[in-house]
């Protein structure tokens, strides 16, 4: 019995010390932890190191911009980036957090960071309809427009119904056709997601209403919705009702049978277009989309102007 209790005396004691050993060492870590985090979050690093989500990332994203500027203040990298490579920047637009997203960019962010996936902030300004934010960016030079795969900020926009980011988008020159293998063209994308303001920004700006996805044209698009409104906007701009895809059917055959979108492009079929009709969209095509918004300072009578530009 008394050795026994001398052993169970050791054992304890043991545990004492590992537990004083722990303490320490837990001691130790903890004073290391701040330097360890501060390091990984971009205090005083090069651009572009790693982290988890850092603080900034949280008030970014939630908009705490008093928060933001001290740790700004306090030297933490703008373009620290999270594993996926997202950026504070990043997590602002998204937000629809322009205030954040202004004193991230005076303090140097990088406007055109792209996410492990290819995103960039612009592109999450135009996913949240966020139209503060995409023209902050375009003012601090986002690129509104990449000719490689990358998420499109227009075709994002246009799917989700977000002509306020389209307009701006437009305003600055971008290519309204710009064809993306995998999902077609703006207007495409804006007559399979039934978004007829995109449609509306997207024609007025001069998008070619034949250009689709493939050989599959907006008006097969929007045929197979049964988006009667948007049919009726396409054919107004010209919509060729005899153009056939890849298995040669024309828009009409894709329709539902007897739905008001297959009734709509029969009638269509059937009644000869107007002359006035004609002379317009030859003139809109004489004058070109690029020199489209010229058109208001034609010398020619306010009514003319206007059946123009379908106002």
């Amino acid at each position: 019995m008394a050795e026994g209790g001398e052993m169970t005396t050791n054992a304890a004691a043991q545990r004492s010390c590992t537990k004083q050993n722990l303490s320490k060492r837990s001691l130790e870590y903890i004073r290391e932890c701040p330097a360890k985090r501060k390091a990984s979050w971009g205090i005083l690093t090069s651009q572009g190191s790693w982290a988890d989500r850092s603080p900034l990332h949280e008030a970014a994203s939630q908009g705490r911009l008093l928060s933001l500027k001290t740790l700004i203040a306090q030297g933490y990298n703008v373009d620290a980036l999270t594993i996926d490579q997202v950026t504070p920047l990043h997590e602002a637009c998204l937000g629809d957090h322009v205030g954040c997203a202004r004193i991230l960019l005076e303090a140097g962010a990088n406007v055109n960071a792209t996410t492990i996936d290819g995103m960039t902030p612009l592109f999450n300004a135009c996913s949240r309809g966020s139209a503060s934010c995409v023209e902050l960016l375009l003012e601090y030079g986002a690129k509104a427009q990449w000719e490689t795969c990358l998420p499109s900020p227009t075709h994002e926009a246009a799917s989700r119904g977000h002509s306020d980011c389209l307009e701006l988008l437009i305003s600055r020159g971008i290519d309204v056709d710009q064809d993306i293998p995998h999902l077609g063209t703006p207007l495409y994308v804006a007559c399979i997601s039934q978004q007829k303001q995109c449609v509306h920004k997207l024609l007025h700006a001069g998008a070619n209403v034949q250009k689709g996805k493939f050989l599959e044209t907006p008006l097969h698009a929007a045929a197979r919705q049964s988006s009667t409104e948007i049919v009726n906007i396409l054919l107004e701009f010209g919509a060729d009702i005899s153009a056939k895809n890849s298995e040669f059917e024309r828009p009409v055959d894709v329709a539902s049978p007897r739905s008001l979108v297959e009734r709509v492009l029969l009638l269509h079929e059937a009644t000869p277009c107007s002359l006035c009709q004609l002379c317009r969209l030859r003139i809109r095509n004489y004058i070109g989309r690029a020199r489209l918004n010229l058109v208001p300072q034609l010398q020619l009578p306010t009514i003319l102007k206007d059946f123009l530009q379908y106002r």
